[in-house]
């Protein structure tokens, strides 16, 4: 019999604690609106009921702990994460894993761009990701391990220089577009750290996150890899698992996971290595159906997220199946 696990991104919106001063036009959650948030999130995790579960928008990694604490699965799981450099000026959101599989080796962050991989120009960042990406090694049922990268590349919000003057809607493209370089940028640091990870340990990949940008976008097909290797079209690539999941039902509900000024987006993807393709010969199992816990999105509930939620549900073939 093929053995079950999950795999879901989970993006918890700001998640800081009570009078934390995040940004300078969102004002700091109350007491009773952090009490609300802990109670949803925790709910909602209970929902997802998945093994592996990649969070963005830490910004305390003991309020993560908190909304552990209120589950009814996770109470004993392993949190996986760093807070914050607090040297910053500012808070800054990172991000986090929870595995109630077993761990192959210690979570790493990746920080910095891999070699070679450099911002344009007359940029004055550093080469790093906005937040960093980390790192887990998990071991799966029936023994394979999986190399699992959580991340959350730049967001959409406009990169206003300080002390720009000039015409209005000039200088919103312009702060516009020193995002999208910026978030191309992290896209192609992501794709040669995964390029380079795959050759290095050949080990299966799953990438969970808010890719800030939907599947169609240039930006995620560059971490998608577009080319195979001469004879193996499948190796190298990633995959959207609901491109690959076996069930296809249009009377589902609808792949969204975020509303833009009342545009139902997709910009939170679960990305699988070939391992999960129902064509490779290298499969060590299958999706089965990739579900969005999205209904909270338009019902302004407290506490709940402005992310909608992805799970997928992977039946991992017997050893004997793959001899």
């Amino acid at each position: 019999m093929p053995q079950e696990t999950r795999f879901a991104t989970f993006n918890l919106c700001n998640l800081a604690p009570p009078g934390a001063v995040l940004y300078a036009n969102l004002a700091p959650l109350t007491a009773e609106q952090y009490e609300a948030k802990l109670n949803w999130s925790a709910q909602q995790l209970d929902l997802l009921d998945a093994d592996v579960v990649g969070f963005q928008e830490v910004f305390s990694q003991a309020a993560l702990d908190q909304v552990l604490a209120r589950t009814l699965h996770y109470r004993h799981a392993q949190r996986l994460g760093f807070d914050p450099d607090p040297a910053l000026p500012r808070l800054t959101p990172s991000v986090a894993l929870v595995s109630r599989l077993p761990l192959a080796g210690p979570a790493l962050a990746c920080i910095r761009f891999p070699d070679g991989v450099t911002l344009p120009p007359g940029s004055h960042d550093d080469a790093c990701f906005t937040r960093p990406v980390l790192h887990v090694q998990i071991i799966l049922p029936g023994s394979h391990q999986v190399d699992v990268l959580v991340v959350h590349l730049k967001s959409r919000m406009p990169d206003y220089h300080s002390g720009d003057v000039g015409d209005a809607a000039l200088l919103q493209a312009m702060a516009s577009l020193r995002s999208l370089i910026r978030r191309g940028t992290e896209a192609v640091a992501l794709r040669v750290l995964l390029s380079d990870l795959r050759r290095s340990t050949g080990r299966p990949c799953i990438v969970l996150g808010d890719f800030n940008d939907a599947l169609d976008a240039v930006t995620t097909a560059i971490v998608l890899g577009t080319d195979g290797e001469p004879g193996q079209p499948l190796a190298g690539r990633m995959f959207d698992s609901a491109q690959i999941q076996l069930r296809r039902d249009d009377l589902r509900q609808m792949a969204c996971t975020n509303l833009h000024h009342g545009h139902a987006m997709t910009i939170d993807h679960i990305l699988m290595s070939e391992e999960f393709h129902p064509d490779s010969n290298q499969a060590i199992g299958t999706v089965i159906d990739v579900a969005y816990l999205n209904q909270h999105l338009q019902l302004a509930l407290p506490g709940a997220s402005d992310h909608g939620q992805v799970v997928a549900r992977i039946w991992l073939h017997d050893a004997s199946e793959q001899e």
